[in-house]
């Protein structure tokens, strides 16, 4: 199969609802991450997804609609809380997760009655969305557990040969998926952090929980993003907390030492630090907004220069950078984790 990129046309947008309506998928741009598309209702299509990306049968799916899709399609209710939400955030990184009508695959949701549902923000993404007229699923266009993709090349990396068409937006400037709120109870419930904080949240409806499911006691996930190892770089990591960015600067030294092709990955304050023991380093930002932003495009930049890379965690901890640093420790698992 030939994979092709093509920029966001009247005649790229035709080509790609081909491909959708007949049981296809394509990879389209979002605002976060770029989406692996296909069609909600048809379950030949969202095993597709599963089986291209290698993705667990476990882990839900988010199904995207245009800003004008008639919900009452797809969800069984929606609280008031979820109105004034949607109302505050109409497009953009926030996903619901409501009662199901069950009129999508139940391979979307893997067998539970409810559905997570985002109107991204992207122009390109729009137009899709409303030349297909339909709700389609899209995680992150890349293999399980890699680094999720912020550009067409990136997806291109992961799918070339594996799936036909891959709609190309540009860079993605959010940079971390989505946050997701389950909206199923008395009150929202964060069950993904991402670039709507529980904060701006509150500020809303002035009332937000966060939660983790205790995977031990057998709980399903309502959110992708939670179980397994995600947003991994293929080359091996150790990471420190900014507490400890000696031990990093020290772990450097040593591992440079050995003959390993070595790199660093920190925020723009202790850049200067590295440099100075002749580190190779990859600048993450100085605020919030350019470390989500930066964050994939640097992992991924570091799986094509070093072998081993050195991870320092931002120091800033609460807002976005809940969502950037759950990112960071997932890629780096307790497998990788050599320090901290």
């Amino acid at each position: 199969m030939q994979t092709l990129i093509q920029p966001i046309t009247t005649e790229s947008l035709a080509q790609a609802k081909e491909i959708i309506e007949s049981g296809g998928v394509v990879a389209i741009p979002t605002e976060t991450v770029y989406g692996l598309g296909g069609n909600a209702f048809d379950d030949t299509a969202v095993k597709k997804i599963f089986e291209v990306k290698g993705r667990p049968n476990n882990n839900p799916l988010i199904a995207h609609v245009h800003k004008d899709y008639d919900l009452s399609n797809i969800i069984d209710y929606e609280p008031p809380y979820a109105k004034k939400l949607r109302a505050a955030f109409p497009c953009g990184p926030l996903t619901l997760v409501y009662p199901s009508t069950g009129k999508v695959s139940p391979l979307v949701s893997c067998g539970l009655n409810t559905l997570a549902v985002r109107v991204p923000s992207h122009e390109g993404a729009q137009a899709f969305l409303k030349t297909v007229g339909i709700p389609i699923v899209a995680p992150s266009a890349n293999i399980s557990r890699h680094v999720s993709p912020t550009s067409a090349a990136h997806v291109f990396d992961d799918f070339e040969g594996k799936i036909p068409l891959i709609l190309d937006g540009g860079e993605c400037q959010g940079g971390i998926e989505s946050t997701v709120c389950d909206c199923t109870g008395e009150i929202p419930t964060i069950l993904r952090s991402g670039l709507v904080t529980r904060e701006m949240i509150e500020e809303v409806v002035g009332a937000c929980e966060e939660y983790t499911p205790d995977l031990s006691k057998g709980e399903k996930v309502k959110s992708p993003g939670v179980l397994y190892k995600h947003y991994a770089p293929r080359c091996k990591t150790m990471l420190f907390s900014a507490k400890n960015v000696k031990n990093a600067i020290s772990a450097y030294v040593a591992e440079s030492l050995e003959n390993k092709e070595v790199a660093v990955l920190c925020e723009e304050k202790w850049i200067k630090d590295f440099q100075k023991v002749g580190a190779k380093t990859l600048n993450l930002g100085k605020n919030q907004a350019e470390m989500a932003t930066r964050l994939y495009k640097l992992l991924r930049e570091a799986e094509r220069i070093c072998k081993l890379l050195i991870v320092v965690e931002p120091t800033e901890k609460d807002g976005i950078m809940k969502g950037v640093l759950n990112r960071l420790q997932k890629a780096c698992t307790s497998e990788d984790v050599l320090g901290k």
